[in-house]
């Protein structure tokens, strides 16, 4: 894998911060907020939803043109790894990217939250993949 420079670090920090900022300022740091966008109560939530997925998907397009990535296939724990995700969204009100922009709103009970996506990760990494022989890697590797 080849070393990225630290114009490459700059540029995915500012888009990072940039999407930190958007989600923060559209509510989706607040658990309230989040609940009434999946009860299709908060349209203007849904809207910033879709406004955070358009900009992750011009991020990746962007990175997937400059950088040659080999795609990975289809696994068997995808469908527990997402349910899992889902159920772990639904408790905490935070995906990890909300998880840390609660973090720099200051709501430190965030922090819970992000240990327990290291802490799945760790278990997913240790134990689940060598058990059920599944990739371990993540794009890039």
């Amino acid at each position: 894998m080849q070393t990225k420079s630290f114009g490459e670090y700059l540029l995915y920090a500012t888009f990072g911060i940039v999407m930190g900022i958007i989600l923060s300022m559209g509510g989706f740091a607040d658990f309230e907020q989040v609940h009434t966008l999946f009860l299709l109560q908060n349209i203007p939530l849904l809207l910033v939803f879709i406004g955070a997925i358009v900009l992750s998907m011009l991020g990746f397009l962007v990175f997937f043109r400059q950088h040659d990535i080999v795609r990975k296939t289809y696994n068997s724990g995808t469908v527990p790894g997402s349910i899992m995700f889902g159920v772990g969204w639904a408790m905490t009100g935070a995906c990890p990217s909300i998880a840390l922009v609660q973090l720099g709103e200051g709501q430190m009970a965030a922090g819970l939250t992000v240990v327990g996506i290291v802490t799945g990760i760790w278990f997913y990494r240790k134990i689940a993949a060598p058990a059920f022989q599944l990739d371990t890697g993540v794009c890039g590797e």
